[in-house]
């Protein structure tokens, strides 16, 4: 029989298991749970938007299939199964689940009752708009790019976002021994306070909530309270107490109140709370609430609960928001992945990490395109001078037996500066316009130009029309905005002001495109539900009887009393018992009783 081990090692079981957790638990943290705290996105929603952007999966083109997509992002990025990847996608285009969608769906994605999506072979997708803010930039060098998981694609580390998406669109995710649960904001607020950060970095966090005064959720709904929002902004953990907005309409005719509903928390399933209404309707847990029923439409949500005569609809709101998710808690965790390690971050820290990452990609970004500018003003210089020298390049081109013997021989002898002596000249004493891999003894030297193997390729490659005067005014007209770009590009690397400002433009411009209205109202002061608030409010009479027993009765019962009137049953006692007390007390009102005994 063949041993399949050369070598047995012994290992303590104890150490084996302690490392393997520890790398599983890392993996899932690293590599699955967390959101990356420079573009707020976990590993499988980078890899989504990253695939669709390969597929020019545009928001302007047409839609694909959602197939398609899915099967791209598990066979080229994301080693896991078809269903993970999908409801990704899926929520991502759901409009109650992002407050700025990133793909564009059409067809079924699921409803606020909890509807699942339909399959991925009937539904199409394609990149929102503010996706392409999200990507922006990725083909210059702007982030590093890693081997995907079987080391045949490259694939982006972070995405060089232009939208501060973390707080933006927030998130939510269980790893092992952690977990994070950002809410979603509004954009032009979390813009704003980047702003502000921007102009002064040592703005407090208080003063930054008066940019960002709290979360903005897709749904909408009400926030009852700041205390919650405000330790999280400065611990990264608090609760936030969220609201139904309901109003209660009177009809003038019956006087009967109805309870209407036009928006429910964050991620309350709509379907599930009218289920939990009726249930205590049922249980008689509730009471005074006649008819229930769901009119919500393509107009907007409507979940209309119907009250019985005589009771109170705002005592009965007070019973629902205290039993069912028509009130509930939002736990904020803001924790997310920096330099691949976990961390609670404040609201300030989380937007100086955004600004840090902007500066750096734009950085990245403008060295990109000084090489690219320097490189085509190279090549610009190269054709210049062979307008400039056309005759005797003409022939040596002609003399030559091959094309390569051409280039060799193009760039083996000076050539006269001719009439492009003054655009040469433009570009400074400093030569800005010089690319970094150019050789010393190429270019301008002794007052005669050495053509580089690039530029003598370009001169090959040159077409005749390009020999007209106007081709001519052309490259010289190219090569001065090239200098402009060059020295506008080097001004902005060699000033930290100036490259702030450009992020600071550019962050004006997401939220002059993108930014809307808060749709979440913030009540700043909370009003939790008391015993009070679950009572209605009524006039009564309370007895007290000899023998120590009280009984209390609307005292509607006793006004206009006739025959048969409720009012004579409290004063029923046992026959050597008597009513030594009768007073007119409030349902809301408390009543002290002193004993001797």
């Amino acid at each position: 029989m063949t041993d399949f081990a050369n070598e047995i090692l012994p290992v303590n079981i104890e150490d084996e298991l302690k490392n393997s957790y520890l790398d599983y638990a890392m993996s899932v943290i690293v590599g699955r749970a967390l959101p990356d705290v420079r573009d707020g996105l976990k590993p499988v929603h980078r890899r989504v938007l990253f695939a669709m952007n390969e597929l020019n999966n545009d928001w302007n083109k047409p839609y694909k299939k959602s197939a398609r997509v899915v099967g791209d992002v598990i066979g080229k990025y994301h080693p896991h199964g078809d269903s993970a990847v999908y409801d990704t996608i899926v929520r991502m285009a759901q409009p109650f689940s992002l407050r700025y969608m990133l793909v564009d769906g059409q067809g079924n994605f699921g409803s606020v009752d909890g509807d699942s999506a339909a399959a991925m072979r009937y539904t199409e997708v394609r990149m929102a708009k503010m996706s392409h803010e999200l990507l922006a930039d990725l083909d210059k060098e702007t982030v590093d790019f890693v081997p995907n998981y079987d080391g045949t694609e490259q694939i982006p580390d972070v995405l060089p976002t232009k939208v501060p998406n973390l707080l933006v669109n927030g998130s939510s995710g269980i790893a092992v021994g952690m977990a994070t649960n950002i809410p979603p904001h509004n954009l032009t607020e979390v813009v704003n306070g980047c702003l502000a950060l921007i102009q002064n970095p040592d703005l407090t966090i208080h003063e930054l909530m008066d940019y960002i005064p709290g979360p903005d959720f897709p749904t909408a709904a009400i926030i009852n309270g700041k205390k919650g929002i405000e330790q999280a902004y400065l611990t990264g953990r608090g609760k936030v107490y969220m609201r139904a907005r309901a109003e209660i309409e009177v009809d003038e005719k019956t006087h009967r109140e109805t309870i209407i509903v036009h928006e429910i928390p964050y991620q309350v399933n709509k379907a599930r709370l009218i289920e939990k209404i009726a249930e205590l309707v049922k249980d008689k847990k509730i009471e005074g609430i006649s008819a229930l029923r769901d009119e919500s439409d393509k107009d907007g949500m409507r979940i209309v609960i119907e009250i019985k005569r005589g009771d109170v609809g705002e005592v009965i709101l007070n019973n629902l928001y205290a039993q069912t998710q028509l009130q509930t808690v939002f736990g904020m965790n803001m924790v997310a992945l920096i330099n691949n390690q976990p961390k609670c971050f404040n609201l300030k820290e989380m937007l100086e990490e955004f600004i840090i990452h902007r500066r750096e990609v734009v950085t990245r970004r403008t060295v990109f395109d000084l090489r690219k500018a320097r490189d085509r003003a190279h090549m610009l210089e190269g054709l210049a001078i062979a307008l400039a020298n056309i005759d005797p390049i003409i022939e040596l081109i002609r003399n030559s037996p091959t094309p390569a013997e051409a280039k060799v021989a193009l760039a083996s002898r000076p050539w006269e500066l001719g009439n492009v002596k003054a655009m040469l000249e433009k570009a400074g004493e400093a030569n800005v316009a010089r690319p970094d891999w150019l050789a010393d003894d190429l270019g301008i030297r002794d007052g005669q130009y050495y053509i580089s193997e690039q530029q003598a390729q370009a001169i090959l490659d040159l077409r005749l029309h390009k020999l007209t005067g106007l081709e001519h005014e052309k490259i010289l007209s190219e090569y001065q905005t090239l200098l402009d770009l060059i020295a506008e590009l080097l001004y902005i690397l060699a000033n930290p002001e100036r490259l702030m400002e450009v992020i600071r433009d550019e962050l004006v411009e997401i939220k002059e495109q993108y930014g809307d209205e808060r749709r979440t109202e913030i009540n700043a002061a909370a009003h939790d539900i008391s015993l009070e608030d679950l009572i209605t409010e009524e006039d009564v009479v309370v007895t007290l009887s000899h023998e120590g027993y009280v009984k209390y009765q609307p005292l509607s019962d006793y006004e206009a009393q006739r025959r048969g009137g409720k009012g004579k049953s409290a004063t029923k006692m046992k026959d050597e018992d008597f009513i030594e007390r009768l007073l007119v007390a409030n349902t809301h009102d408390t009543i002290l009783c002193f004993s001797t005994a």
